[in-house]
């Protein structure tokens, strides 16, 4: 049985406690106040008549608060909040102080009490206002202040003065961290010598490394540098961060303002990796990219790798009709899927496990679900492991990668984006050189579309770059787990230099390269053909390469993951050289010796217009390839593969090699050797 005098609802309660809270402190504000005032009262009497002494009866004091407290409260003294007090509410206190003065001044003559001196009104308001401001600054300094003696953590900020400033004030109302601010690094325009919030600005980022040398031979060694500015990154956080790491100074990143809810729980982060990437930020065609998925049924082949599952989280937010997941695996699969779930619910998804190398398969997933655009990122990446599984290599990036560019033609898909490798650039391995061979025939694919005249003709976009830092098998991962066993860190050479992008950019100027790629087609991004240099590349085989930025060294980005975590490399972590693995070079190249970069009118995309083969010829060759893979025949199988991309160098057993090589052939002379080939070599 329910009783009929249930508590109230815990809203109902919470509120009832909040505002008995705010009850209490407003009666604390009026007896601290009236304390006050009590102090104020005879002070002021004996400024204005020195001989009358200090000394004078209750009621006098008693009169004084009491004036106080009924002149306070129109201008909302007793609700002050004395830890934010500000310039509004000294206002009111001013306010306050000369309305209780005139009041008190008025009681006095009622009572028939002659006050000390006709000026003891004005003397009075002036001492009660100096004691009630002083009160309210006194506890808002020592509030918000950690003495030396008691900070667990002294930090020095870097960063613009202005946003310095908003975070000086979030540390002040964070005293349970005792963390103290030190001094203040600008960015950009400074004025060394002065402070803010009486804190030194010590000079500019530009000058960190004598900066912190002054700092540590004076002892005043700070316990981290804290990063205020979001924008703060790339070769200027990394100079810091070497400075500091000399010094054995952290570097930490302090959160974004609009992530301080409540202001009391500021978690300082380490730098994050992506940090040290020097890239400007790129401007991205958002409205191309929603005229061209928002109500489209999309396919991403190798929906749960690293690229596949960015492109499948960027594409739901697109809008698409549906989103159709393929990928071999099935747990990685079900983790974008079960992901998408819960940040797309409301898009239409289909999970499907499949192999790319299977035509029937693949036919029956077109027919079915009959999708407008196909991102191909499905692929066999990891070098050594396509060095030791060469048919598995060949027959997933080649023969997989024609399956699903016929049977999307065949279907009627409108474009399809294909996924490719800086290491498919002068290939050393076998990854890089089935890529390169995968990116030849979708070329040969698409001159053909734009060339044949026909709307409807199926256009093939390959998007060629680096690594993404976090991607699965790459460096960046291994790096962290050496360094949760404690090292060593493992570099293959010291001068072993890759290019690196965060998997997001990388995404969303695959998403760019997509929109670029197909304007002009027929009720597509608006339709209509635009002539310039750019469609002119497109139409002679150019293929899309992401602007990278600059090559990293990775035993420079083995040390920096070093610092980030707080440690010394080669003193807390060792890191050790084991040589070149095979199928790998030194440098990876974006583009060919002959294919020089060329802008296009789209930001953050270069392009390249590497040797075509035409569609007949290098169908001809794929197709040997498949049966010699297909019957493990290797040896056949690279014959064949060395004469499609005959810049192919192969490196099984991992020499250190240098320099870029430039062995292009022309167009005529691959065709040729291609057709020798077919006719001498003999069938399995």
């Amino acid at each position: 049985m329910v009783s009929q005098h249930s508590p109230a609802p815990s809203g109902r309660s919470w509120y009832g406690r909040s505002r008995l809270w705010a009850l209490n402190r407003v009666a604390v504000n009026v007896v601290l106040d009236g304390l006050l005032a009590a102090v104020a009262a005879p002070v002021a009497h004996w400024l204005a008549a020195p001989q009358a002494g200090l000394l004078h009866p209750l009621w006098f004091l008693a009169g004084a608060a009491v004036s106080l407290a009924i002149s306070g409260l129109p201008f909302r003294v007793p609700q002050q909040y004395w830890r934010f007090s500000g310039i509004s509410d000294l206002l009111g206190i001013i306010g306050a102080s000369f309305a209780s003065a005139l009041l008190f001044s008025v009681a006095l003559w009622l009572f028939h009490v002659t006050p000390p001196s006709p000026t003891f009104g004005i003397i009075y308001a002036m001492v009660l206002l100096v004691v009630l401001g002083g009160a309210r600054v006194t506890y808002r300094v020592l509030y918000g202040r950690v003495p030396y003696w008691a900070a667990r953590q002294r930090i020095v900020l870097i960063g613009d003065d202005s946003v310095v400033d908003l975070y000086m004030r979030v540390f002040e109302r964070n005293l349970h961290t005792g963390t103290r601010v030190a001094g203040i690094v600008a960015v950009g325009a400074h004025r060394p010598g002065q402070r803010i919030h009486n804190v030194p600005i010590l000079g500019n980022v530009a000058d960190i490394q004598s900066i912190l040398e002054r700092l540590v031979s004076g002892r005043h060694r700070p316990d981290s540098l804290v990063v205020t500015d979001p924008a703060f990154r790339g070769s200027q956080l990394t100079a810091v961060l070497d400075a500091a790491s000399a010094k054995g100074i952290a570097v930490l990143r302090a959160p974004a303002l609009t992530d301080l809810t409540p202001a009391e729980q500021v978690r300082l982060r380490p730098i994050p990796l992506e940090d040290l990437l020097n890239r400007p930020q790129v401007r991205l065609d958002r409205e191309g990219m929603e005229g061209m998925i928002a109500g489209r049924v999309v396919l991403v082949t190798g929906a749960g790798g690293t690229i596949g599952s960015e492109l499948a989280r960027q594409i739901a937010g697109l809008r698409p009709s549906r989103l159709v997941l393929l990928d071999h695996g099935e747990f990685a699969l079900w983790q974008i899927s079960m992901e998408l779930s819960q940040t797309a619910p409301d898009i239409v998804r289909e999970s499907l496990v499949a192999d790319v190398r299977d035509a029937a398969r693949l036919d029956t997933i077109m027919a079915e679900h009959r999708p407008d655009l196909v991102f191909h990122a499905a692929a066999l990446k990891h070098v050594p492991i396509v060095e030791d599984n060469p048919t598995e290599g060949l027959l997933t990036n080649i023969h997989g990668t024609r399956v699903v560019a016929d049977t999307a033609a065949r279907h009627g898909v409108r474009a399809m984006v294909v996924i490719s490798t800086d290491k498919a650039v002068n290939p050393s391995s076998l990854m890089g050189a089935s890529k390169r061979a995968a990116e030849m025939y979708c070329q040969a694919l698409d001159i053909s579309a734009r060339a044949s005249g026909d709307p409807m003709a199926m256009r093939c976009i390959t998007v060629r770059f680096g690594n993404v830092l976090g991607s699965t098998g790459s460096v960046v991962p291994l790096f962290r787990q050496q360094l949760e066993r404690g090292g060593p860190l493992t570099v293959t050479h010291p001068d072993m230099c890759r290019y690196f992008m965060t998997v997001p950019e990388a995404v969303g100027l695959v998403l760019q390269a997509a929109v670029r790629g197909t304007q002009g087609l027929a009720g597509w991004n608006g339709g209509g053909k635009v002539a310039s240099g750019t469609d002119r590349l497109l139409d002679n085989g150019g293929i899309f390469v992401l602007d990278m930025g600059e090559p990293v060294r990775i035993v420079d980005l083995a040390r920096q993951m070093i610092y980030l975590a707080g440690l010394r490399p080669d003193e807390d972590v060792a890191i050790r050289f084991t040589g070149l693995r095979p199928g790998e070079k030194l440098f990876e190249e974006l583009f060919h010796g002959r294919e020089a970069p060329v802008p296009t009118d789209a930001s953050g995309l270069l392009m390249a217009t590497p040797r075509v083969v035409d569609r007949e010829a290098v169908t001809r060759a794929v197709e040997d390839i498949t049966r010699y893979a297909q019957h493990n025949d290797v040896e056949a199988a690279l014959r064949i593969l060395a004469l499609l991309v005959p810049e192919f160098d192969h490196n099984p057993e991992g020499e250190a090699r240098t320099g870029a090589r430039d062995t292009m052939a022309a167009p005529p002379a691959g065709v040729q050797s291609l057709g020798a080939v077919k006719e001498s070599q003999s069938r399995p």
